[in-house]
């Protein structure tokens, strides 16, 4: 483990820095990996030093406490991995949204090099009630995009491009529902073949 850099002040005093070559964006990826795999509870602060390279002095100057820590995953989290789902809501039509949206989701929760699953459901699964906050930041973080989809599918029918029958919040609901149980099932071990086959059945039901 990295130690930490002193550095001198105007006073002479020394203050307490990040380690040389410290990488912020490394270091976060490090820790995702960690509430992935382990979950908000079950990662401890030394699992998470230990895998970001620093000491706890020196995690709470960069990043703050455990959950300012996990915040900031959250956030790394939703603007790379989960990159794919606002390339899905670009789509052209209502089907091309649904479409990119499971097929990419299978393949991310498959990823080489990656914990199996998604962190947003493994990350709170199990936490109890002094972090319900956790499950309760998570359980928002996929509500907001199932309204985000919702609201892409109304346009849809606005445009013309989904009939009116239609109810955007149950096709919404729909898509995160199953692209939600293609992470459980990856977590459990499912292979990405698996799941992209899973994936064309649940399109048949998409209009």
């Amino acid at each position: 483990m990295l130690g930490t850099l002193k550095r001198m002040s105007s006073t002479g005093r020394a203050v307490i820095g990040r380690p040389r070559g410290f990488d912020a964006d490394a270091a976060l990826d490090r820790a995702l990996e960690v509430f992935w795999r382990q979950g908000y509870e079950g990662a401890s602060l030394s699992d998470l030093t230990e895998a970001m390279g620093i000491n706890k002095t020196s995690m709470y100057a960069a990043f703050g406490n455990k959950r300012d820590l996990f915040g900031k995953v959250l956030a790394r989290y939703a603007a790379v991995d989960m990159a794919y789902a606002r390339d899905a809501l670009a789509a052209p039509t209502a089907r091309k949204v649904a479409e990119t949206f499971l097929r990419e989701n299978a393949k991310a929760v498959t990823m080489p090099g990656r914990p199996p699953g998604c962190l947003s459901i493994q990350g709170g699964l199990s936490c109890g009630p002094d972090n319900a906050e956790v499950t309760e930041t998570l359980a928002q973080a996929r509500k907001g995009g199932e309204v985000a989809m919702r609201d892409r599918f109304r346009r849809a029918i606005e445009d013309g491009d989904l009939a009116p029958e239609n109810d955007p919040d149950d096709l919404a609901r729909y898509v995160m529902t199953v692209s939600e149980g293609l992470a459980v099932h990856a977590s459990a071990g499912a292979t990405r073949e698996e799941l992209a086959r899973a994936v064309e059945i649940a399109l048949r039901a998409f209009p």
